[in-house]
């Protein structure tokens, strides 16, 4: 009784600090983002800020896949090229045979290539990093291959029903942004309500002791990498129904926006802590940032230098936290 007792004096006050965590950051962002308000109004404006929300959906959704391996301790570096690929394969299923065989058939890729990284990392226990980096360029490779380079337009986009996912609305608010709310509330209670999100941190917290408390480490990493894979399909129907095309590179450069997301929001990249609400919000903050860039006028290219100095303070800010301490 005693030790179950501390068990749940320890679950609860976990919980409290992650969730004033949660709200800490969450209040952060609308300070600033009011602050941003007063020196550029139209930030506020209706039409920005749903194009704002529009434009995260593809990075938000492949985030909350990517949260589950991060937080099992490890790392996801393929979804970039995966991306690409899952493009391609809907622009010709859809060409083919419609938007429901687009679907079905971007998904079962994203899903493959989800097991491609589960038995690497999980089965065969290859270093995250270096396989996940090996299952991207392999991917780059065979879209390449299955592109010869070349552009692919959706026929028709004018009438296609294809553009339901990225082009349409549901009354004020775009369909890409109703599916990313749908699928990060059923990633939310499937990592906070089941027993599969639990085994998601234990694992993450201490692998070793998660085996010893009879947890299949294997599996559930190798779950984890699948939910990836999965979620990066379906961000991949919504990117090729948004811009009518695809390309062999159309994902360059996500691999970079997710984890800068997934870390800003505060999950460890040690593993064993973090949430899909955080990273929604580091998402969005990231989307606003560069939304901010665009309205100042500024060059491209300073995207990518902001997100380098959020990436450095995120994870510094990281460590810190595991240390109690933040030069030592």
């Amino acid at each position: 009784m005693q030790g179950r007792a501390g068990r749940e004096v320890t679950i609860n006050s976990l919980f409290r600090r992650f969730s004033f965590g949660h709200v800490a950051l969450a209040a952060a962002a609308l300070g600033a983002f009011v602050v941003c308000c007063f020196w550029i109004p139209q930030i506020a404006s209706p039409s920005n800020i749903s194009e704002v929300l529009r434009q995260i959906a593809v990075p938000g959704l492949i985030a909350i896949g990517v949260t589950f391996v991060v937080i099992c301790g490890r790392l996801d570096l393929s979804v970039g090229s995966l991306l690409s690929l899952c493009a391609v394969v809907a622009v010709h299923v859809q060409n083919a045979a419609g938007p429901v065989a687009a679907v079905a058939a971007t998904i079962a890729v994203g899903v493959v290539a989800g097991c491609v990284n589960g038995t690497l990392v999980a089965v065969l226990r290859l270093n995250s990093l270096i396989a996940t980096l090996g299952t991207l360029s392999l991917l780059h490779g065979i879209a390449l291959i299955y592109t010869a380079g070349q552009n692919w337009p959706v026929n028709h986009p004018e009438t296609s029903g294809f553009a339901i996912f990225g082009r349409d609305y549901l009354g004020p608010i775009p369909v890409p942004v109703l599916i990313l709310a749908v699928f990060a509330v059923l990633l939310w209670i499937l990592l906070t309500r089941t027993t599969f999100g639990r085994r998601v941190f234990a694992v993450g917290g201490n692998e070793t002791a998660s085996r010893f408390s009879s947890i299949n480490s294997t599996a559930t990493i190798f779950t984890s990498y699948l939910l990836s894979g999965a979620m990066t399909a379906v961000a991949a129907i919504v990117f090729a129904s948004r811009v009518m095309t695809a390309r062999n590179d159309s994902g360059t450069g996500y691999e970079i926006a997710v984890l800068s997301g997934i870390i800003l929001g505060g999950t460890s990249l040690i593993g064993g802590s973090g949430g899909i609400g955080r990273t929604i919000i580091g998402i969005i903050i990231l989307g606003f940032v560069q939304n901010i860039l665009v309205l100042l006028g500024l060059p491209y290219f300073t995207q990518w230098l902001v997100t380098w100095v959020v990436i450095i303070v995120a994870v510094w800010g990281d460590v810190a936290r595991q240390r109690g301490s933040v030069f030592a």
